[in-house]
């Protein structure tokens, strides 16, 4: 979800301000496509604009289009990246708008070609800001909790009585303790009620985003002619991911500008006070002296995180990591900076002291080292490249990196 951050800012200034603004939402895609279902963009009408439904490609077209094709409500357009003429297409479209002689968006629903080459379908959701605002509340709040959280999104029905773009939020007990936040309103009282029961059942899988078809039969009448069929994108809408650094020294400072470009959750802690302060990071999320002894405070931190221990020091490292591999599946990736030999080192040190040095066992087969992938170049902003790319693919369960990019970087071996 990058970009996530500026387009929740910019919806927030909007309401604020009282300007009007349309969120268009990639809600399915068909062969290639830039961005993956849920990625979002944010229209205003006095000319602001952030994020990205494409690789650039369909954004000026959206941005002049927008606000045309909510006229009515919300609407889905089509865009197919296959071969043709994009300049045909713009004259075409120009001619019809200026003429208002159809409902482009709604009535004909065309598949508008863009002439890219990249033979993919890509269907965009377009609403007004006052109706996406309790989805985008949603995600803010999905951002603040840490908790993750289902909603299906209805793309199309071949019934008038659904209105396209309606939300069903899945889990209601998400925002049961906070009885004052907007919720998404579960304009379920038009959906027949087997296809509720079949959205609330429904598991999404691992990719977190599913295209689903539901068909429902018409009240009293079995006839498969006359069911109702809607479309659904199915969505697990996910925190950020967080980034925990065990170590405050000059080369996380690059790691900490890679991560808060992927629009990560980044702490910096350090047991030496001068070195975790906000001067020194003053892009992460949070900087904080945490003493060695305070198991307590890396447990809450580390929960659910990505912990990157890289403090140079032993005694740091030391006592980070025999917390951590005794706690393994608190954390979704564990990685220690420096050689392989000094770390097989630290687990040694560690496990004489353990009182049942079995239960590091799953922590150090978890514990990834040395430290992210050998991808070449030197210094800080290299390492910082090999580590972000080996969290993402650990986090996202991407991890197909052949053999040769897992060795040890030339350095460490």
């Amino acid at each position: 979800m990058n970009q996530v951050a500026d387009i929740l800012q910019l919806a927030f200034d909007a309401r604020q301000q009282h300007v009007d603004a349309v969120l268009a939402t990639v809600v399915r895609t068909e062969g290639s496509a830039y961005r993956k279902p849920g990625a979002m963009m944010l229209i205003c009408e006095d000319g602001r604009s952030v994020g990205m439904i494409s690789g650039g490609c369909l954004e000026p077209h959206i941005i002049k289009r927008a606000f045309w094709l909510t006229r009515h409500g919300a609407s889905v357009q089509v865009y197919q990246t296959g071969d043709g003429q994009k300049e045909d297409l713009e004259d075409e479209l120009e001619e019809k708008l200026d003429n208002d002689a159809i409902d482009f968006a709604v009535d004909l629903e065309d598949e508008l070609n863009f002439g890219l080459g990249c033979n993919g379908k890509v269907h965009v959701l377009f609403e007004r800001l006052s109706s996406a605002m309790p989805y985008l509340d949603l995600i803010q709040k999905v951002r603040q909790s840490g908790e993750s959280t289902t909603v299906a999104t209805l793309i199309r029905s071949n019934s008038s009585e659904v209105t396209v773009g309606t939300r069903v939020h899945l889990n209601a007990s998400f925002l049961d303790d906070n009885k004052n936040s907007q919720e998404i309103p579960e304009q379920t009282t038009n959906l027949p009620k087997p296809i509720i029961d079949e959205l609330s059942a429904y598991k999404v899988s691992k990719r977190h985003a599913d295209y689903l078809v539901l068909k429902s039969p018409v009240a009293n009448d079995n006839s498969s002619k006359n069911a109702i069929q809607t479309e659904w994108l199915v969505q697990r809408v996910q925190p950020q991911i967080r980034l925990l650094v065990c170590g405050a020294g000059n080369d996380v400072m690059p790691l900490v500008t890679m991560a808060k470009l992927q629009d990560w959750h980044v702490t910096v802690i350090d047991s030496r006070p001068q070195y975790a302060t906000r001067q020194r990071f003053p892009q992460a999320d949070a900087a904080l002296y945490v003493a060695l002894d305070d198991s307590e405070t890396l447990l809450k931190l580390s929960q659910n995180a990505a912990v990157a221990l890289m403090s140079h020091s032993l005694s740091q490292d030391r006592a980070r990591l025999a917390v951590l591999l005794k706690n393994a599946n608190h954390c979704n990736y564990i990685g220690q900076l420096g050689p392989r030999y000094r770390t097989e080192r630290l687990i040694k040190e560690i496990s004489a002291t353990c009182a049942d040095p079995t239960a590091l066992a799953d922590g150090i087969n978890q514990l990834h080292y040395p430290i992210g992938y050998k991808l070449g170049g030197d210094g800080p902003e290299a390492l910082a490249l090999g580590i972000i790319a080996q969290i993402s693919a650990v986090v996202y369960e991407q991890v197909t990196v052949t053999k040769e990019l897992a060795q040890p970087k030339a350095s460490y071996e």
